[in-house]
């Protein structure tokens, strides 16, 4: 993707320090696998991380901040979005400034966006990538990773007994609480929505490749410690956390997941997105009975020729659930793993 040069993007008066970009997650799902639209810098390409698609809002041009997002995206990878929710406005350290730097601060407003791709769909400037690569903890539908057993756990209880220096900011929950509140350590249970905590907690306890470019006191103790999930420039691995979090959460009592799904599906595909979603295992008659209760979908009455197995019903989404009900998703309990 072309990246807008810094003068262009300068939204106050230069005296100011200060640009305003959008930050997009834009997230669709091929073949039960999430995945999302990364920037992968040509210049540089091995050394370089990858990062999300990102622009200036230039308020001559845009009327609002999603049209803004909207222009920009279509512009520069051929995407038209559909569901556009924004996340947060980010800031802090790990944004864009550099050592030496003398250029304005970056404040990006981050954005969780949906669409749907074809498999031999592209995008101009970026690529489709399995957003687990960046968050390989968080995708349990074949049980717990081991990547958590043997690798995460022993090092997050090694730093929970380590002393705190001065100078951190201070928690409401001493750390071994908190690795049971973000974790699920202890049998404590796993929340799927906890994604944006973990990756903070990972963060904190010097344990991911950003923690060691943004100068982390505690990153410097740990050796020989592999890479925990694909990096992401600046702070952009924070910003898919939050968009991870926010639709697994989203899901539960707004409609969105449809906003991934082609116009007729089966049960069974819907489902699985849900689950990729998630990154947990459902029970398969149990969420049948809860999407059909919820009048979710509705059959089509065609049926689709499943390879191995009977045909199965094709059903589609019921806009009407819209006013029927102030909450209609798919509220699906996810079970340990």
């Amino acid at each position: 993707m072309t990246r807008v040069p810094q003068t262009d993007r300068i939204l106050n008066s230069p005296k100011s320090g200060l640009e305003i970009g959008l930050n997009a997650a834009i997230l669709s799902v091929h073949e039960n696998r999430p995945q999302i639209v990364v920037v992968r810098p040509k210049e540089n390409a091995g050394q370089a991380w990858d990062s999300l698609p990102f622009g200036p809002f230039a308020p001559l041009a845009h009327q609002t901040l999603e049209i803004g997002l909207r222009s920009w995206v279509k512009e520069q990878t051929g995407l038209e979005l559909g569901y556009v929710e924004q996340l947060y406005t980010f800031g802090d350290r790990g944004r864009h400034a550099q050592q030496s730097d003398t250029g304005p601060h970056i404040v990006s407003v981050g954005y969780l966006a949906l669409t749907r791709i074809q498999p031999e769909q592209s995008v101009s400037g970026g690529v489709w990538h399995g957003w687990y690569s960046y968050f390989p903890w968080e995708d349990r539908r074949e049980g717990k990773p081991e990547i958590l057993s043997n690798i995460i756990e022993p090092r997050l209880r090694e730093w929970a007994k380590r002393d705190d220096p001065g100078g951190v900011a201070i928690r409401p929950f001493e750390r071994q609480a908190r690795l049971r509140i973000c974790f699920g350590m202890d049998d404590a249970g796993w929340d799927e929505e906890k994604v944006l905590e973990r990756y903070e907690l990972l963060h904190e306890a010097g344990l991911v490749a950003e923690a060691i470019r943004d100068g982390r006191g505690s990153a410097i103790p740990w050796t020989g410690l592999p890479q925990l999930g694909t990096p992401m420039q600046f702070d952009h691995r924070r910003i898919l956390a939050t968009a991870m979090g926010r639709l697994r959460g989203k899901i539960k009592y707004r409609p969105v997941i449809f906003e991934l799904m082609p116009e007729s599906f089966t049960l069974f595909e819907l489902q699985k997105t849900v689950e990729a979603i998630s990154g947990s295992h459902l029970h398969k008659q149990n969420f049948r009975r809860l999407v059909e209760h919820a009048g979710l979908v509705e059959e089509t009455g065609h049926m689709r020729t499943m390879t191995g197995g009977r045909p199965a019903k094709l059903f589609h989404f019921r806009p009407e659930v819209l006013q029927e009900r102030p909450a209609p998703g798919v509220r699906v309990t996810v079970g340990r793993a």
